[in-house]
């Protein structure tokens, strides 16, 4: 098939390069020219696993070209998806209006029928402004006998794991209310569920929620573990024994129930936020929801409350060495990350910092700056002279480091595991002074 992708974020990139690599003509639009330049090149504006040859294979290959001219990209395709940002805007509500930009843009160019896809997370209701707005070009240019269909898509994508979740999805939403649209977006996605029917049609407002229940769901397990994980310390249980014990319960399953410090990047926070917004929109009170967001936020100073507690009030020349930048591993993203949060405020107390992260060092420079912290490259650079260990963001190589190289780099030998990496019993054996998260 044709098909163009407007938005060349993490979610149009991903999506365009994997329909590509199913043999489809894609098109990928953006109105940023350094970022089409650069693609052009073969420099990709994230980092996320496999991503980059799949790019590569199929722009030498032809089947996937990139411009920042919309009339171009959109010329005979079939369908054309929308997958720009939604940011969170002042109140919470997600900011629609480069969706909304991106529709009407698509009315001036199109001459003929087209499935218009909401890629983007969006609320519901979205897909009726966006049939509104391309009308709306339509009958200015006189053309509005042009038949078009409006189709909701979210997208199911974790940074890290996102071409693996594109190429094996654990389903596919498409909401519409069109045979047509229906017919033609079950094709399309095809190859992608040979092995059982994972496509799930249904109607347009269902679909556009579907995202923000998911996500939203997947934040409340979070914050409930981080929550019991609390009161483990209280009490002396092992989050980790609890863990197991409830996960191994078939109602409930054993994904998003490790305890650290909170959610982050550009899914959980907004679309939380988001959802809120709507039932608030809506005459509704999203009690749970607000205590979901508000028990994110308060375990990151949960964190740095262990570290002041141990290390006192006053952290001037202290100096912490930071394992993880990024919300989470295998990505640079930097957004909503934990590690700000907890830098910030360590550092408002006078502390200094020695970080490290194998990926995202230049995302977070550009969110902490340069004062009272260094970057590296090197894990163990950061650890000379280091009065604690801040671990962060749970990458694999932080799992079975050495131990011994560790201690004779530190000036004291106290690791705050945020990620509960290590077996408390084990790491003080090793003569090291261990703080985790809920665990005896």
């Amino acid at each position: 098939m044709k098909l163009a992708v407007v938005g060349t974020g993490y979610v149009g990139l991903v999506t365009g390069a994997c329909f590509a690599d199913m043999g489809n003509d894609v098109w990928c639009i953006d109105i940023d020219k350094k970022k089409i330049q650069g693609l052009q090149n073969g420099i990709l504006p994230i980092f996320e696993p496999g991503l980059e040859e799949i790019v590569k294979r199929n722009y030498d290959e032809g089947r996937l070209r990139f411009t920042t001219d919309l009339k171009e990209g959109l010329g005979g395709n079939r369908i054309a998806f929308i997958a720009v940002g939604t940011p969170s805007d002042e109140d919470g509500s997600a900011d629609l209006q480069h969706v909304i930009s991106a529709a009407r843009e698509v009315g001036r160019c199109i001459d003929e029928y087209i499935i218009i896809v909401d890629k983007s997370t969006v609320p519901v209701g979205t897909a009726a402004k966006v049939r509104r707005a391309v009308r709306e070009e339509l009958e200015k240019r006189g053309r509005g006998d042009i038949d078009f269909d409006v189709v909701s898509n979210p997208e199911f994508l974790k940074e890290g794991d996102a071409v693996e979740d594109f190429i094996r999805p654990d389903r596919v939403i498409i909401g519409t209310d069109s045979d047509r649209a229906a017919g033609i977006m079950r094709e399309l996605y095809s190859d992608f569920v040979r092995k059982g029917d994972r496509v799930i049609i249904m109607d347009i407002p269902s679909a556009e929620l579907t995202k923000y229940a998911a996500n939203a769901m997947l934040a409340a397990r979070i914050s409930f573990m981080n929550e019991l994980a609390q009161l483990c310390s209280a009490t002396g249980a092992d989050i980790e024994s609890v863990r197991k014990g409830i996960g191994a319960d078939s109602r409930i399953g054993s994904a998003f129930l490790y305890a650290g410090i909170g959610y982050g990047g550009s899914c959980f926070p907004k679309d939380v936020k988001a959802l809120i917004s709507t039932m608030k929109n809506h005459g509704l009170e999203a009690r749970m929801l607000a205590a979901v967001q508000e028990v994110n936020i308060l375990q990151r100073r949960y964190f740095t409350g262990m570290v002041i507690r141990h290390m006192g009030e006053d952290l001037h020349g202290k100096v912490f060495a930071v394992w993880g930048l990024a919300f989470k591993p295998q990505t640079d993203d930097m957004r909503e990350a934990p590690s700000v949060d907890i830098i910030k405020e360590l550092r408002a107390r006078g502390a200094r910092f020695r970080a490290y992260d194998p990926i995202a060092v230049a995302n977070a420079r550009n969110l902490l700056g340069d004062t009272n912290i260094e970057y590296s490259r090197n894990n163990y650079e950061v650890l000379e002279g280091a009065d604690a260990l801040l671990l962060l963001t749970e990458w694999h190589h932080f799992r079975k480091p050495d131990f011994d190289k560790m201690r004779s780099l530190m000036k004291s030998p106290v690791i705050f595991d945020g990620r509960n990496q290590y077996d408390p019993a084990k790491i003080k054996e090793q003569g090291f002074t261990y703080y985790c998260i809920g665990r005896a």
